[in-house]
C-alpha cells in the first residue's frame, strides 16, 4: 500500500500530475476537489459545516482505502506549511495509512505565479472543478495564498520519500515519469 501526497499551491498541476501518475501506476487518484465539489452545492466554502463534511469524506475514504486490497492512493492538496492545523491534518491522514503499514510519499510541485495564473483557466481544470469556474474568484485565491508558505525551503521538510519538482515547463506525463523513476515504482 502506498499513500502519495501531491502538494503545492493552487493551479500548480497537482490533479493533472495525479492523473498521469495514476495512469502509470496502479494507484487510484483522489484529488482534493472530489470532496470539495461534493459538499459545495449545499454549504459555502469555508463554513464550519463545509469543513467538517469535507474532512469527514476524506478521512473515511482514507480509512477504506488503507484497509483495502488496492495498491494505494494519490491525494492532492494545497498544504500551508506554516500552519500547524495543516500539518496536523496531513499527520492525521498519514497516520491512517501508517497504521496499515503503508509507505508514505510526498510529492511537491512548484511553478511561478504567472504559470499558475495561466493554468488556472485551463479547460480541464474548469471541467473537473466547478468551483473554479468563477475565474475572478479562482484567481483571487492564488493571490490570497501568497501569504502562506506553500512550498518547502531547503532543509525545512524532514519527511522521508520527499520529491520536489519544478513543473513549470514539464507536461504532467513527464512529471509522473520522474516520480515513478525516483521512487522506483
Amino acid at each position: 500500500m502506498k499513500f502519495a501526497i501531491i502538494f503545492g499551491p493552487s493551479a500548480v498541476g497537482k490533479m493533472s500530475v495525479g492523473k498521469a501518475l495514476a495512469e502509470k501506476t496502479k494507484l487510484k487518484l483522489y484529488h482534493n476537489h472530489m470532496s470539495i465539489e461534493a459538499v459545495r452545492p449545499v454549504f459555502d466554502f469555508g463554513t464550519p459545516e463545509f469543513n467538517r463534511l469535507v474532512e469527514l469524506n476524506r478521512m473515511e475514504m482514507f480509512k477504506e482505502v488503507a484497509k483495502s486490497d488496492l495498491e494505494g492512493l494519490i491525494f492532492t492538496l494545497v498544504w500551508a506549511l506554516d500552519l500547524k492545523e495543516d500539518f496536523d491534518y496531513v499527520k492525521k491522514a498519514v497516520k491512517i495509512f501508517q497504521d496499515q503499514n503503508a509507505e508514505i510519499f510526498y510529492i511537491e510541485l512548484e511553478a511561478s505565479l504567472e504559470t499558475r495564473l495561466i493554468r488556472n483557466r485551463h479547460e480541464i481544470r474548469l471541467l473537473e472543478k466547478p468551483s473554479k469556474r468563477n475565474k475572478e474568484v479562482a484567481e483571487s485565491v492564488l493571490f490570497h495564498e501568497q501569504k502562506y508558505q506553500l512550498n518547502t525551503k531547503d532543509g525545512d521538510f524532514d519527511r522521508q520519500n520527499h520529491l520536489k519538482i519544478n513543473n513549470e515547463k514539464l507536461a504532467p506525463e513527464e512529471v509522473a515519469e520522474m516520480i515513478v523513476k525516483y521512487f522506483g515504482w
